[in-house]
């Protein structure tokens, strides 16, 4: 049960998955995170910032380029993984019961953002977690026209990996001493997640009882 409960603890440790898993580990945990409906708690936004700080600062040892292509492929094969799961089993999702790894209420918040903002929801979607994971489910789900949903597929994963990686790597490259607050830099990012999924809650609720009244 311990060594059960320490795989999770380093799943969730974005400096630990950088420092000893390398690339290989980052790209991974970025394909699943971005499609595969059970990975929605991994970690995101902060992996790729730390990511591209770790790179500047030479801790991780991989240029600019190949960092920047495998985040980026893994995050658009990922959100065509999920795409291809809502199109083909989309039906068994909707009629799945709620459990640890998967609730009927990830699914509703994600229409909620199609609702509000269309097909360019694949793009903002990128910068919300948990949205982030069932965007192309869901996009799979309502049969989306498959190059339309590459489309915004390929530039909301060009936008989410320029802006992090890329600006993970000028600060680590600039500031080297930015690893040194690394904790920091994760709860900012935790932070501004919480504050992101609480606010979408709350809209929803807010929208449901309008729609009711």
């Amino acid at each position: 049960m311990q060594q059960i409960v320490d795989f999770f603890q380093y799943l969730l440790n974005s400096e630990e998955i950088i420092r000893t898993g390398g690339l290989i580990v980052v790209t991974l945990i970025v394909y699943i995170e971005n499609g595969i409906f059970f990975g929605f708690f991994l970690p995101g936004d902060y992996l790729l910032f730390l990511s591209g700080v770790f790179a500047g600062t030479k801790l991780l040892n991989v240029p600019l380029w190949l960092l920047l292509l495998c985040i980026f492929s893994a995050a658009v094969l990922g959100s065509l993984t999920g795409y291809l799961t809502g199109y083909y089993f989309g039906g068994r999702l909707q009629s799945r019961p709620d459990s640890l790894f998967f609730k009927q209420k990830y699914i509703q918040n994600t229409r909620d953002a199609f609702e509000k903002y269309g097909s360019s929801a694949l793009i903002v979607a990128r910068f919300l977690p948990i949205v982030r994971t069932f965007a192309p489910l869901l996009a799979g789900l309502i049969h989306m026209r498959f190059q339309l949903f590459m489309l915004y597929n390929i530039v909301g994963g060009a936008v989410w990996v320029i802006v992090l990686v890329g600006g993970g790597f000028f600060f680590g490259e600039r500031f080297p001493w930015i690893v040194d607050y690394v904790q920091w830099i994760i709860v900012f990012f935790l932070a501004v997640t919480t504050f992101t999924v609480v606010r979408g809650y709350l809209n929803a609720r807010k929208e449901a009882k309008t729609r009711e009244v």
